[in-house]
């Protein structure tokens, strides 16, 4: 778990309502870096700001269950409960975890109510070639069982509140996406349009200004 608190008496979160961003995709889809992401973005507005992440929640909340389908909805539903109360707690929370299967899905949004589902839209054989924990390799190898993506299913998201496409975009151009559209759900205010270029001034003549003068 991460915490980061808006400065200030009062953050924008107890003016706007605190809400969930749940990141969901594939293993080494970039999940948690855009978790860390959008916690820092959001932390800069003055949000109060936590982020789950799947992968930890496994160590702490959830220790002990492993990786069959019904282990995983446990761990989701334990994930989406603790959701449910920070956001009560008027706490930003944002969820880095897998959610592979369409009832779940369903489920942890009825749970948490103000919920944004940002699906990280990455091919399977890219988040293969990244691999940052080697957990392909070994599910691959069958040392590792039920891997999403391997031996068990993900199923698309069908209604996606954001999709961005990890492996074809920088981190920093999905974490704007996905600003653009809290902004567009009114979860948080609208960045302010940059200021017109100044325009360059003319230099009148000094002969025009002494004639002017007169």
């Amino acid at each position: 778990m991460h915490n980061s608190s808006g400065d200030g008496p009062e953050s924008p979160a107890a003016v706007n309502g605190a809400f969930c961003v749940w990141l969901m995709g594939l293993s080494a889809s970039g999940k948690t870096t855009l978790a860390q992401l959008l916690a820092q973005a959001l932390a800069r507005r003055g949000f109060k700001v936590e982020v789950l992440d799947g992968d930890i929640m496994r160590t702490t909340l959830s220790k002990g269950l492993g990786f069959t389908s019904g282990d995983r909805v446990t761990n989701l539903r334990r994930i989406a409960a603790m959701a449910q109360n920070l956001v009560h707690q008027q706490v930003v929370t944002i969820v880095a975890a897998i959610c592979p299967y369409h009832e779940i899905r369903e489920e942890v949004r009825a749970t948490i109510g103000k919920y944004i589902e940002v699906y990280l839209n990455c091919p399977l054989e890219v988040c293969i070639s990244r691999d940052p924990k080697g957990l392909y390799r070994q599910a691959l190898a069958g040392e590792i069982q039920h891997f999403t993506g391997i031996d068990d299913v993900f199923d698309t998201p069908v209604r996606p509140d954001i999709e961005v496409t990890t492996h074809g975009e920088a981190p920093e151009a999905s974490l704007a996406r996905i600003l653009r559209k809290l902004a567009d759900l009114r979860h948080i205010a609208a960045e302010p349009a940059a200021p017109p270029e100044p325009i360059g001034e003319t230099t009148v003549p000094p002969q025009l200004t002494r004639r002017l003068a007169r």
